[in-house]
């Protein structure tokens, strides 16, 4: 193969491998496009607002999700896990208020992290220590942890205290120039995750353990260490979406995070990350968790699709989304 022969050849796999990293993107664009055609109000500022600001929930655990598949694994839990940070968070706000004050609502936050990292420490003990698949592994504590939040609720709901909830709602309903705060929070969570993943020697390892554990081993990667440390970073994206929900309900019930799983995953998977690992996309996650959103709220403004089939919907697309990964493959 002469020089020239090469250059070409290079330049088109770059160009291939740039618009596979582009294809998330153009996806929400036609998305986009035809929630504009089909419905004039979904260009409304309120609208738009209300979507990139409920898709936050999403784009941050599937930031921890990313670094979790990349790695080789996978969560089953975050929507559980969901649950019971949130409830545990809004039990330790209700019972300091009377001393704290508001002040509570800081104090819960720290333990709402807290918790999520011992939630997402415990997965990776589970997978790595016990070698325990962690499809397995997530879909039991999947049931811990809804057990826990229903057993803490008795069947019902876990209110925040009254004195707190004006405190905490610009949490949620509050904004900085404009910029809803929950978007400004994902941001924030989703440039720290692309530095870590892009810029650092973990993410690098991640990915290497992902692509092939047996080869990262010999190079002297521990992949337990990484995977663990995975689930840990799950753990944590998972207690900051709580930190941004509770605003929103004000409460936690047994239902609260429900089927999120399917959403999260589903959003890593769109945004190009592989599920068998090696390969990760974070900017392409934020991408998938806003196609869903979208989606769910093109199918509340029209009449086409009937909006309790959401969930049926995410399932058709994540069962295409790894259809089409095979395919380009």
């Amino acid at each position: 193969m002469t020089s020239v022969t090469a250059t070409a050849a290079g330049n088109e796999g770059s160009l291939r491998i740039r618009w596979a990293d582009m294809g998330p993107f153009i996806a929400l664009g036609v998305v986009v496009l035809i929630g504009t055609l089909i419905n004039s109000s979904f260009v409304a500022d309120t609208n738009i607002a209300n979507v990139v600001t409920r898709s936050a929930f999403i784009a941050i655990i599937a930031v921890g999700a990313t670094f979790v598949i990349s790695s080789g694994g996978l969560d089953l839990s975050v929507g559980s896990m969901m649950a019971f940070v949130t409830g545990i968070m809004i039990l330790t706000m209700n019972r300091l208020e009377p001393s704290m004050g508001a002040n509570a609502i800081l104090v819960g936050a720290g333990v709402g992290l807290l918790v999520g990292a011992l939630c997402g420490l415990l997965n990776g003990l589970i997978v790595t220590v016990g070698k325990i698949e962690p499809f397995i592994a997530t879909l039991g504590t999947m049931g811990i942890f809804r057990a826990l939040i229903t057993w803490m609720s008795d069947g019902g709901s876990i209110p925040i205290d009254r004195a707190l909830r004006d405190p905490y709602r610009p949490v949620y309903f509050g904004n900085v120039l404009g910029i809803p705060v929950p978007v400004l929070i994902t941001l924030v969570v989703v440039l720290i995750g692309a530095f870590v993943l892009y810029r650092t020697k973990y993410g690098r390892r991640c990915m290497a353990a992902g692509s092939n554990a047996e080869v990262a081993r010999f190079s002297g990667v521990s992949v337990a260490k990484v995977r663990t440390t995975a689930f840990v970073i799950q753990g944590l994206c998972v207690a900051t979406a709580a930190i941004c929900y509770i605003p929103r309900l004000g409460a936690a019930t047994p239902t609260t995070g429900q089927l999120w799983e399917l959403q999260v995953i589903t959003a890593v998977v769109i945004g190009g990350t592989a599920l068998r690992g090696g390969k990760a996309r974070i900017w392409g996650t934020v991408a998938g968790a806003l196609i869903l959103e979208v989606i769910a709220n093109l199918m509340v403004l029209s009449n086409m699709v009937s909006e309790y089939l959401v969930a049926a919907v995410q399932g058709v697309i994540i069962i295409l989304a790894m259809l089409a990964h095979r395919f380009m493959k």
